[in-house]
């Protein structure tokens, strides 16, 4: 099954001069361990780090780093890119071990970073300016949002637990099973006068927000 690249390309507004790099972008290490999107994954990161950081900066010129940083990190996160890379329908491009499986569920963790990796290859293909404009469209919803700051789960409990006990609260990685490629986290969490909270997650960090949203809960 042949993929026409020219379909992303309309829908992100611009031609690679370099077809091949926007094809490594979207090449996963499963398919090619030499060549593949790890690299300019990295550098797409930064790339949309500056340009969200930037922007957050002309829009809210007055607001503290701290509420900042929270709009920031809800921009930037898996959750937003892989929200970008479906809008794109990202895994009909994306190259992996399987080729069918374009057809199939793509991992968030695949679909985030080859979002990510396609940013880089757009800086280094056509330069900052092209990449800024393209960014700021693709996230153009995600950043009116941004107005309503949303405290994650995790950071709501700190805040709680440090007014009320003056202790943070207290996570435990109870299990770390399933395969490599797909791991399922068990983490438990408590703070000074309650039992352990326990929840699931792909990631430890996904684990200890729903883990810390679990204890909220409950202690409401």
């Amino acid at each position: 099954m042949k993929i026409d690249y020219q379909i992303l390309e309309k829908r992100i507004k611009t031609r690679f001069k370099n077809k091949e790099l926007l094809i490594k972008s979207l090449t996963h290490k499963s398919y090619d361990k030499e060549k593949n999107n790890e690299k300019i994954e990295f550098l797409g990161d930064r790339v949309l780090g500056l340009v969200i950081a930037k922007k957050l900066l002309e829009i809210y010129p007055d607001e503290k780093e701290g509420i900042l940083d929270k709009k920031f990190a809800s921009l930037v996160n898996r959750k937003t890119c892989v929200e970008i890379a479906n809008n794109l329908k990202l895994q009909r491009f994306i190259l992996t071990f399987n080729l069918s499986s374009r057809l199939k569920i793509i991992e968030d963790k695949v679909l985030a970073d080859s979002c990510e990796a396609l940013l880089g290859a757009i800086y280094l293909d056509r330069g900052f300016i092209v990449a800024e404009k393209i960014i700021l469209d693709l996230w153009s919803e995600h950043i009116k949002e941004s107005v309503i700051t949303k405290i994650d789960a995790k950071t709501e409990l700190q805040e709680f637990s440090l007014k009320k006990f003056k202790k943070l609260p207290t996570y435990k990685l109870i299990s770390n099973t399933g395969p490599r490629h797909k791991p399922l986290f068990k983490v438990a969490v408590k703070l000074d006068n309650t039992k352990f909270f326990i929840s699931n997650g792909k990631s430890k960090k996904e684990a200890e927000q729903n883990a810390a949203s679990v204890c909220l809960k409950n202690i409401r």
